[in-house]
């Protein structure tokens, strides 16, 4: 790919990544101090940057404990951070929940809870429900992310057999008053959704539940499927008294980082167009839908005239149909490289906002019209790696990864295509 339109998709990204940095957006959104205790808890891969941040800004004294993936750390003073595994739950994960309940435990009416909670929190805060092991999580964990199911799907079922998720930390922490600063990773921004709600209850029943496995064709593991069909440990509505009082903001979203992004390819002279940020489906198929509407701007002018960029985020899935190294943002480049193989005029990147795309170290790649060949030129063929879930070892190939590290937010995917050459 040519350097200087690398460098334009990268700058793009950055000013989405920008747009979600914790110090920028809990500043705007911090509550009020209390007579009592500040308690901060906090769960995702964001979760040390956002207390990192909130010490920052906070003017007066505060404790607390939160939770992150390993590798994901960022020092703080006041604030215990802890490391856990993510996307398939650890021992260190049930000891930062144990962490997190001892934090709020004996609150009382004067005191503050503030709960830091971004993408990634549902692993990393296993908590099994009574009758159940923690095996028993770590096997519906595995079984959901191989499911290709969409996140709220995924979500909805994981609250039914957990014992933190669902509003169940924040009831734990009553009488306190709760206020939730949420970074959204989900298509819609819907709070209850991040992280599975800890903090943040909704109106998700048990048949809806079982209903969305069924409709999805999520093979639960039978202990899991026999816990579904009983009645104990149902989640907490939302007008439970024990929320009452509680207060929840989304301080970051896709949304406001696809505006940021927009912003940056206008000042650099391309227009810019969000397709949405809270597209959802299969990775492969959403790429063929981005990689049809770009060849027909570069062909026919339509529905966008060249040059133009365009954005889109959201949270696509995978259906694993092979056990390769990749994520859902390479998945979706493979399928797209493949769509426009041999096209001039067309690039892109596919990136996740967090830093990490899947098992490995990469964000996700560049491609354009040359990058199935450049696969093939390598010994490797596109079509056989994207048949295998092989995303990363296809992009590693040609030397077309995106590494820029963890970026200490999570605001989910992050799509560029540009049309056309830069001005």
């Amino acid at each position: 790919m040519d350097q200087n339109i690398e460098s334009f998709l990268t700058d793009l990204f950055e000013a989405a990544v920008d747009a979600a940095d914790p110090l920028r957006a809990l500043g705007r959104a911090l509550p009020e101090r209390p007579s009592g205790k500040t308690v901060v808890i906090g769960a995702g891969k964001g979760a040390a940057q956002l207390a990192q941040a909130f010490e920052k800004l906070w003017d007066g004294p505060l404790e607390g404990v939160v939770v992150t993936r390993y590798g994901y750390s960022a020092p703080c003073k006041h604030i215990r951070v802890m490391e856990a595994a993510h996307p398939v739950p650890d021992e260190a994960g049930l000891a930062a929940t144990d962490a997190l309940f001892g934090a709020v435990e004996g609150l009382g009416p004067d005191d503050l809870v503030v709960a830091l909670v971004c993408g990634g929190g549902s692993s990393l805060l296993p908590c099994p429900a009574e009758g159940l092991t923690f095996e028993d999580e770590i096997a519906l964990n595995e079984c959901l992310l191989a499911s290709g199911a969409p996140i709220g799907v995924m979500n909805m079922i994981r609250k039914q057999i957990s014992g933190i998720k669902g509003g169940r930390l924040a009831l734990a922490a009553h009488p306190a008053r709760v206020v939730t600063l949420v970074v959204s990773d989900v298509p819609g921004d819907d709070p209850a959704q991040v992280a599975s709600g800890p903090t943040v209850p909704d109106r998700t029943t048990r048949e809806a539940a079982k209903a969305a496995a069924r409709t999805y064709g999520i093979d639960l593991p039978p202990k899991i499927a026999a816990f579904l069909d009983g009645d104990t440990n149902l989640p907490p509505l939302p007008d439970d008294p024990g929320f009452d009082g509680n207060d929840v903001r989304v301080v970051a979203s896709a949304a406001l980082s696809l505006e940021a992004a927009e912003k940056a390819a206008r000042a650099a002279g391309v227009e810019a167009v969000i397709l949405s940020d809270a597209i959802e489906g299969e990775a492969r198929e959403i790429a063929r839908m981005h990689a049809a509407m770009a060849r027909e701007c570069a062909a026919k002018a339509r529905p966008f005239p060249p040059p133009v960029v365009l954005l889109s985020g959201g949270e696509t899935t995978v259906t694993l149909r092979a056990k390769g190294r990749g994520g859902r943002n390479t998945e979706f480049l493979l399928s797209f490289a493949l769509c426009i193989d041999g096209q001039a005029g067309i690039s892109a990147l596919a990136a996740d906002t967090d830093g990490i795309d899947g098992s490995e170290d990469n964000a996700g790649a560049f491609a354009d019209g040359d990058t199935a060949a450049s696969i093939r030129k390598a010994g490797v063929d596109p079509a056989e790696m994207l048949s295998k879930n092989d995303a990363w070892g296809a992009f590693d190939a040609a030397g077309s990864l995106f590494v820029p590290g963890p970026t200490g937010t999570n605001v989910n995917d992050f799509r560029a295509v540009l049309i056309g050459a830069l001005p």
